[in-house]
């Protein structure tokens, strides 16, 4: 069976959602299948999210990821929204959740690793559930 492609959504892609493809990717790849995608793009993927995801995680998204539109993605199943404080971009799925995290950008690095720690929780969890098969 193929594993289901799960997109993290959020207006820019270079921020939030980066970060959840990056721990989706670290902790759940046998789950699922990462992406990340926005309405807009930026030129470049958040440097205090890329600092502090080396240094947590030794990780280094800038290396693997860029800033996407998510007429990018590819037939996705599962759409986890970010929490963009608008109205999220829609994007066609089998199931739909909105993790309604707030944006780090410009805030200290501790209520960013807030941030970044409640991602980290909710990937394993939705791993959980699609391993389990509690979405759909």
């Amino acid at each position: 069976m193929n594993k289901p492609k799960v997109a993290f959504i959020c207006v820019h892609n270079s921020c939030r959602s980066q970060i959840a493809e990056a721990l989706g990717k670290h902790y759940a790849s046998d789950a699922f299948e990462s992406y990340s995608a926005g309405t807009d793009t930026k030129p470049q993927i958040n440097q205090d999210a890329v600092r502090l995801m080396k240094k947590i995680y030794n990780i280094d998204i800038e290396k693997t990821q860029y800033s996407k539109l998510i007429t990018e993605l590819p037939e996705i199943d599962i759409v986890i929204k970010m929490g963009c404080n608008v109205i999220c971009p829609f994007v066609d799925s089998k199931y739909e959740e909105d993790w309604g995290l707030d944006d780090p950008t410009g805030k200290s690095d501790e209520e960013f690793e807030l941030v970044i720690t409640k991602i980290e929780t909710k990937i394993k969890e939705l791993a959980y559930k699609v391993e389990n098969n509690k979405l759909y």
